[in-house]
C-alpha cells in the first residue's frame, strides 16, 4: 500500500511536466484567434500542444518514473512507446483512440522498461544496442504486444470510462458539484491532478470545422467547442473570489500584534491566487490546523461549480481560473459577465464563514497561533536566515537538506507547482520540527518515506539549490 501510494504521488507529479507547456500554448491560441489578431501561424505553436497531448503525457510520465538524473534516453523511450502504440493501433483497430490514456499507459511501460533493461548486456557484436541504448529496442517490441492487447480491450474500457462521463454531464449540477468538491478535497493527497486530468483533457469530444477531434473540457473550449466550459467556470468563483476572502478572514481575525505579518502573507496569497491560479499556499496554511474549515473550503467549491452550471456559465482556461483567463477568454465565453455578481455573493459567504468559525472555534490559523520557540541549537544570526522571507534560497536549501538528513537519505527529490517532494531512504533521521522552523506553509507525509514539503511558488528555486548541493554531495 505504501508503493502503490508513493507511485500514485510520482503520476501526479509527471502529469504536471506537460501541463507546464499548456498555459502559454492556450493563451496563444486564443490571441491568435479569428475574432482576435487573428495570426494562425501563432496558434500553430499551441496546436501542436493540445494536439499531441498523448506524445506529451507519454513523455512526462516516462521521465517521472525513470530511475536516472539524465532523462534523455528516457524521453526518447518514452516517445517511442506512444509512437509505437498508436501506429499499432491503427492496424488494430482504427476506430480506437485511447486519448491521453494512451499516453500515460505509453510512459509508464517505458519507465518500467528503461528501469528494467537500462543496464543489460549483449553479446560483443551487439553490444552497441546493450546498456540505455537497449530499452529503446525493447519498448518497441512491448508496445507492439501492448497494441495487440488494447485494440481488443480498449472499446470496453472505453465503454466504462464513457459511461462515468456521461454519468457526470448526465447529473447536471451535481456532478459538476462533485467534480469541484472532490478537486478541492484531493489537493491534500496530492491526487487531483490525476483527477483534473481526466475532465480536462478527456471528457466529452468536439469535431472542429476543420475536422480535427478534440477531447477535454479545456482543450475543447480553447478550440471553439460551445458546450464546453460547465466543469470549468465554477474555479473562477473559487480562485477570484473566495480564495482572497479566506486571505482577508485570516487576516482579520489575527491577534493585533500579528496583523502586520499576516497582511504580508495573506495578501500575497490573495494576488497569487487571483493573478496567478496558485492557491496551495494558503489552503495549506488553515488545512492541517482545521480540517473541518478545509471541508468547508471543498464544499463551497462544490457549491460555485453547481451554481455557475444553474446559471449556465460556460468558460474555460489554460494559464487558470484567474484574471488572466478571465478577461482573454470572455469574448468567447457565454453568461462570463455573471462570475462577477455570483463571485461577489461567494466572497461574502467564504469571508464571514470563515472568520465566524475561527473566532468561534478559536482555530488557531495564521497570526493566531502559540509561537513555537526555535531549538536550542538555532543561533539568532541563523534565525534571521530562516525563513523563507529571506529569499536566501541556497541556505534555506542547505537547512532543508540537513533536516533530512543529508544528501545519503534522499532517494528522489522533485518539485511541483507548490512543493518540494522528497522520498527519503530513512524516516527516522528526518527533523520534521526543523523543516516546520523554515518558513514553510506545512508539510505532508503520505507514505513513510514520502514527504511534501509546502512552500509556494519560491519553490522552483529552492528546487534548483536543493539538487546542486545533492549532486555536489553525492
Amino acid at each position: 500500500m505504501s508503493s502503490f501510494k508513493a507511485n500514485i504521488q510520482k503520476l501526479g507529479r509527471a502529469m504536471l511536466l506537460p501541463v507546464a507547456a499548456m498555459p502559454l500554448a492556450g493563451l496563444i491560441m486564443r490571441l491568435s484567434a479569428d475574432d482576435m489578431l487573428n495570426i494562425p501561424v501563432i496558434g500553430a505553436a499551441g496546436n501542436a500542444v493540445f494536439g499531441n497531448l498523448d506524445i506529451l503525457f507519454a513523455i512526462g510520465v516516462t521521465i517521472g518514473f525513470a530511475k536516472t538524473k539524465d532523462k534523455g534516453i528516457p524521453a526518447l523511450t518514452g516517445f517511442l512507446a506512444i509512437a509505437t502504440l498508436k501506429k499499432g493501433l491503427e492496424i488494430m483497430n482504427p476506430a480506437v483512440s485511447m486519448g491521453i490514456f494512451g499516453g500515460i499507459i505509453s510512459g509508464l511501460v517505458a519507465a518500467w522498461t528503461y528501469n528494467r533493461f537500462k543496464n543489460q548486456k549483449l553479446p560483443m557484436v551487439f553490444s552497441y544496442f546493450a546498456g540505455e541504448k537497449f530499452p529503446l529496442t525493447m519498448v518497441m517490441i512491448l508496445q507492439t504486444i501492448t497494441a495487440v492487447v488494447f485494440g481488443f480491450i480498449w472499446p470496453i474500457i472505453q465503454t466504462g470510462i464513457d459511461s462515468f462521463a456521461k454519468l457526470l454531464v448526465d447529473m447536471g449540477a451535481f456532478g459538476v458539484g462533485i467534480f469541484m468538491f472532490l478537486n478541492r478535497l484531493l489537493i491534500p493527497f496530492g491526487l487531483h491532478h490525476v483527477l483534473n486530468t481526466y475532465v480536462y483533457y478527456d471528457l466529452g469530444s468536439y469535431t472542429s470545422p476543420s475536422g480535427e477531434v478534440f477531447r477535454g473540457e479545456m482543450t475543447r473550449f480553447i478550440n471553439g467547442d460551445p458546450q464546453a466550459g460547465l466543469f470549468l467556470s465554477g474555479f473562477f468563483v473559487v480562485m477570484m473570489f473566495g480564495i482572497p476572502a479566506i486571505c482577508l478572514a485570516i487576516y482579520r481575525a489575527a491577534f493585533k500584534e500579528n496583523k502586520e505579518m499576516v497582511k504580508g502573507i495573506m495578501g500575497s496569497g490573495a494576488a497569487t491566487s487571483f493573478i496567478a491560479n496558485i492557491t496551495e499556499p494558503v489552503e495549506f496554511s488553515f488545512m492541517f490546523i482545521s480540517p473541518m474549515l478545509y471541508v468547508v473550503h471543498a464544499f463551497f467549491a462544490g457549491l460555485a461549480g453547481f451554481v455557475c452550471y444553474l446559471f449556465n456559465i460556460r468558460i474555460g482556461f489554460t494559464f487558470g481560473a484567474c484574471i488572466v483567463d478571465y478577461l482573454i477568454n470572455f469574448r468567447i465565453a457565454t453568461n462570463a459577465i455573471l462570475i462577477l455578481p455570483i463571485g461577489l455573493v461567494f466572497f461574502a459567504l467564504y469571508y464571514f464563514t470563515f472568520y465566524y468559525l475561527i473566532k468561534k472555534r478559536n482555530i488557531p490559523t495564521l497570526g493566531r497561533e502559540v509561537a513555537t520557540e526555535f531549538g536550542t541549537e538555532t543561533i539568532e544570526e541563523e534565525e534571521k536566515e530562516l525563513t523563507l522571507a529571506s529569499k536566501n534560497y541556497e541556505y534555506m536549501a542547505k537547512k532543508l537538506l540537513d533536516a533530512f538528513g543529508g544528501a545519503g537519505n534522499i532517494a528522489d527529490a522533485y518539485s511541483c507547482n507548490t512543493r518540494l517532494r522528497v522520498e527519503v531512504l530513512d524516516s527516522s533521521v528526518v527533523n520534521e520540527q526543523r523543516i516546520k522552523q523554515l518558513g514553510v506553509s506545512g508539510i505532508i507525509k503520505p507514505t513513510e518515506k514520502n514527504y511534501q514539503v509546502i512552500v509556494g511558488l519560491e519553490v522552483t528555486y529552492i528546487m534548483a539549490e536543493f539538487d546542486k548541493l545533492i549532486e555536489n554531495q553525492g
